[in-house]
């Protein structure tokens, strides 16, 4: 299949760009190169600067595609609380003119990067894909509101989308060659870890009154290549004809922030000491998956889902990285 993946520039999507190259498909990234990075697209891959908002540059990208992988936005919970209609425009308003050539140009099938956060405070855990959509922050509300025009596009011309609400991605490629590279960075694994490598002994966890066993945020962690590996089954479903869908991408385990620093100081070697702050705003105190329908429709389960593996995968990289 010819398929164009729109944010394969960035950490996730330049590595399910890797994913798909591997599996025998032709790849066309999209991207502005805004938050992503020129040297991380593969070389196999055709690269089109530009946005999913630029009628013209997506109308000719979508030349002889067969299907999208959708993957571009903006992630950051505390920038959307900031700023909610930036993050409105680019995750939402912004991609409905994808959806518009992509009805012009018959391509009806669609692979869409979700996220765990359209849930907000779950009722129960593990959280399954029934469960409410109540978003708590603005990040959450804008991916739930490209889902729902998905639903739309689906009932007004027939597009097949498969929704992937992924809970935290980690880890990078085994062999510490692509990794997560975000600036700022505000994911813990990476800033832990960077945090390490630049001789620092002392982290700050963000909150330590949440009700939970330490007082910490549990996540539930997803290893990229697993996740890279959902995409291309989610693309593959879609090509044999399966129907739209949402699954939920997790391990079915949660794992505190002060589990995540003690991981980080293993897989590094150091000893690094924990400082709490407040909380940060937006930020649900549990988000645990169940990945069952994943498991039934699309055949996947993750393979590297152990944190100490997801650790030392985003060490290997880190160490990769420094001067």
């Amino acid at each position: 299949m010819r398929v164009l993946v729109t944010g394969a520039a960035g950490y996730i999507g330049s590595i399910t760009a890797r994913a798909l190259l591997d599996a025998g498909h032709e790849v066309v990234v999209l991207d502005t190169l805004e938050k992503g990075h020129r040297w991380a697209v593969d070389p196999r891959a055709t690269l089109v600067m530009g946005d999913v908002g630029d009628r013209q540059v997506v109308g000719a990208a979508l030349g002889g595609v067969d299907a999208v992988m959708h993957l571009a936005g903006y992630i950051e919970v505390a920038e959307s609380q900031a700023d909610p209609d930036r993050y409105f425009d680019n995750n939402v308003t912004r991609p409905l003119v994808m959806l518009g050539e992509m009805r012009a140009a018959g391509v009806g099938a669609i692979v869409f990067s979700s996220t765990a956060a359209v849930y907000g405070e779950p009722m129960s855990v593990p959280i399954v894909e029934d469960s409410a959509t109540v978003p708590v922050n603005a990040y959450g509300e804008s991916k739930l509101a490209f889902e729902g025009e998905l639903d739309r596009a689906g009932a007004e011309w027939g597009l097949r989308a498969v929704r992937l609400r992924y809970f935290n991605v980690a880890g990078a490629l085994p062999d510490g060659s692509l990794g997560e590279a975000h600036d700022p960075e505000t994911h813990i694994i990476p800033r832990v870890l960077g945090a390490i490598a630049a001789g620092e002994r002392r982290f700050e966890v963000y909150g330590n009154d949440y009700p939970t066993d330490d007082g910490t945020c549990v996540r539930d962690y997803i290893h990229v290549c697993d996740l890279a590996r959902a995409h291309v089954l989610a693309l593959e479903h879609l090509h044999a004809g399966g129907q739209a869908s949402v699954c939920n991408l997790g391990n079915g385990r949660g794992y505190s922030n002060l589990e995540v620093v003690r991981a980080c100081a293993r897989a590094s070697g150091t000893e690094i000491e924990v400082v709490f702050g407040p909380r940060r705003a937006g930020d649900p105190a549990v988000l645990v998956a169940s990945a069952a329908r994943a498991a039934s429709l699309l055949g996947w389960e993750p393979s590297r889902g152990d944190l100490a593996i997801m650790v030392s995968d985003a060490w290997r990289w880190c160490q990769s990285r420094v001067p």
